[in-house]
């Protein structure tokens, strides 16, 4: 069966990890992603090389795509944009604000060719502003939108530490093909192309969403909470943490006065917090947190992780058993909701990786090509727009043309 986004063409101008994950899950969906790289290729390619030109960092962004080398900086390579524009839907670029220009990819030279197309911008801090200038990656956005510090990791000098992985740029991609779903879905309508942009910028403050919030009303006990260290917060917040067990961790999760209680009565810790209404943030309240707390964490070390899972589980209490990444490749839960898809790679063999993040019954999201090695698909794609052999002959000596 067809994806949802079958016949929907894509040119991806990208690197690194925000619009290369867009542009994955739009070939996930079924668009025919183009993705352009300069002749030494994405600098994702080079992080960890385990061949020349692959990393397991470009691999995981960048399958269902069909890659095309070309050297904008020629006046060649910018005449093959031009001739391929006008049979894309979509166009995705993530550069500085003043880079498109300079290649010759911004949206006013493009827009010229093709009244439709979508046209996808995604910068770190916007094109307007007296910071538009400035280039960055996800640690500069966590660290100047408050996400680092929001994200409460610091190092053993009191310096806040990044949150890993790189949530401002995930989640910027997430974005970015929501955003090109729906400009799709609009042209649908008006028959209208337009121009979309995201930032790292939005994306890391959007996540924020209470902090990043200033209302007339502001209560005593919110301002305790902004103002309490991480050691106090962690210790008044038994209910939604991770507990050492007596072979590994568990994290518990309960968010409601319901389950609170739950969670008390199944571990056998009275909380005289359920018995009577004590302010959170009054001495006794913090005294009565505290004291709850150092009995969950004897409690907890009683029992091993799998025991306090069966006794979760019997009394509805959310919880997880704390797990590495690298376990779950054979998870019997990950491999029930086909979340491992697998391929064959020419330079890294069998891969198997995270599949498509949702299941649609009628247009599902599917593997059909592993990330294109560096130049692989040059020929293929300029054939399909009317080049000749003699025609590609020229683009490769000018320098136009890579590989």
């Amino acid at each position: 069966m067809p994806g949802a986004l079958e016949g929907v063409r894509v040119l991806e101008f990208s690197e690194m990890i925000a619009a290369p994950f867009a542009g994955m899950h739009l070939g996930d969906l079924g668009a025919d992603v183009i993705k352009v790289e300069p002749p030494e290729g994405d600098p994702w390619r080079h992080s960890l090389e385990f061949a020349p030109n692959e990393s397991r960092t470009f691999l995981s962004l960048n399958r269902n795509k069909r890659g095309l080398t070309l050297d904008l900086k020629q006046p060649e390579a910018q005449g093959v944009v031009r001739r391929i524009v006008p049979s894309m839907d979509v166009v995705i670029v993530n550069y500085r604000p003043d880079v498109p220009k300079r290649l010759g990819i911004d949206y006013e030279s493009l827009a010229e060719l093709h009244s439709g197309l979508i046209y996808v911008q995604n910068t770190a801090m916007g094109t307007r502003g007296e910071q538009r200038h400035r280039p960055g990656y996800d640690l500069i956005a966590q660290a100047v939108t408050g996400l680092m510090v929001t994200g409460g990791r610091i190092d053993d000098d009191g310096v806040p530490m990044p949150l890993t992985p790189a949530i401002g740029d995930y989640g910027t991609g997430l974005v970015l093909a929501l955003a090109i779903c729906a400009a799709l879905f609009a042209r649908e309508r008006t028959g209208q192309g337009q121009k979309v942009e995201t930032t790292l910028l939005a994306t890391s403050l959007a996540f924020q969403t209470a902090s990043f919030m200033r209302t007339e009303v502001t209560s005593a006990a919110s301002e305790a909470s902004v103002a309490a260290s991480g050691a106090e917060a962690r210790a008044m917040n038994a209910y939604y943490r991770v507990y050492r067990t007596r072979d590994s961790m568990v994290a518990v999760a309960c968010l409601t006065p319901v389950l609170r209680r739950k969670m008390a009565q199944a571990i056998g810790v009275d909380d005289v917090r359920h018995e009577r209404k004590i302010p959170r943030d009054s001495p006794e309240g913090k005294e009565a947190a505290f004291a709850f707390t150092a009995a969950a964490i004897e409690r907890f070390a009683e029992r091993t992780t799998e025991e306090w899972m069966a006794r979760f589980d019997a009394a509805g209490v959310p919880a997880a058993p704390v797990r590495s990444v690298a376990e779950l490749l054979d998870d019997p839960q990950v491999a029930a909701n086909d979340l491992v898809v697998g391929f064959e790679h020419p330079a890294a063999g069998r891969v198997e990786m995270v599949g498509p993040v949702m299941q649609m019954a009628k247009t599902p999201a599917t593997v059909r090509r592993p990330p294109p090695t560096l130049g692989q698909h040059n020929e293929e794609i300029l054939v399909e727009f009317g080049y000749s052999g003699a025609e590609i002959a020229s683009l490769r000596a000018s320098g136009a043309l890579a590989h």
